[in-house]
């Protein structure tokens, strides 16, 4: 059997917004916002198991599902949704003039074996979708921006909020999580101090 195609040029590896995936601990998607090309036509395989589509389908499922924060290209899926075809992962049924994408038995045995990537990769989606989305809302004044000042740059407010978020799902600790945790604002707060006067 074919496994998914792993030749290059076709998008990056994983993106993000510099973000972890709080599960599996694996760095989340590094720079842009494009999938390789490896990863679009396993998750694309996903979607389809779920439901058969036609390709503007799955781009506007892909947009839904991280809020707005990836949505490929026709350029980017109907390529990968034609090779999936070509290795026998999937079939095509016209309806009028457009293509209904469904998976092959063969398909649906190839992503038994990758489910865990491809549910990996839309949870990083949909988290980073999440996140993206919040930030948008606090620029547009509909979210409290912590007293963030006009003009702090996005990266610098995702790292915020990413520290936000992560306190808030440590939730209530034991004495010694609690002391844990003090110590690492602590120690934030001592280099951010630093750094003041460094540029000072």
């Amino acid at each position: 059997m074919h496994g998914p195609h792993r030749g290059g040029g076709r998008g990056g590896r994983r993106f993000s917004a510099g973000f972890d995936d709080a599960q599996s601990g694996r760095p989340a998607f590094r720079t842009g916002r494009k999938l390789a090309s490896e990863d679009l036509q396993l998750v694309l395989l996903a979607l389809l198991a779920d439901k058969p589509s036609h390709g503007y389908e799955l781009i506007k499922t892909l947009s839904e599902k991280s809020s707005g924060f990836y949505g490929p290209s026709s350029g980017m899926v109907y390529p990968a949704l034609a090779y999936l075809e070509d290795i026998g992962h999937a079939t095509v049924t016209m309806e009028g003039a457009k293509k209904r994408y469904v998976v092959t038995p063969e398909g649906e045995a190839w992503l038994s074996t990758q489910r865990h990537v491809a549910d990996d990769i839309l949870a990083q989606l949909a988290s980073v979708g999440a996140k993206m989305a919040q930030v948008r809302r606090v620029f547009a004044g509909e979210e409290d921006a912590d007293a963030v000042a006009p003009g702090t740059p996005e990266s610098l407010m995702l790292a915020r909020l990413g520290l936000k978020h992560a306190l808030h799902d440590l939730g209530v600790c034991s004495p010694e999580g609690n002391r844990r945790i003090a110590e690492i604002l602590q120690r934030a707060t001592d280099d951010l101090r630093q750094l003041k006067k460094d540029l000072t």
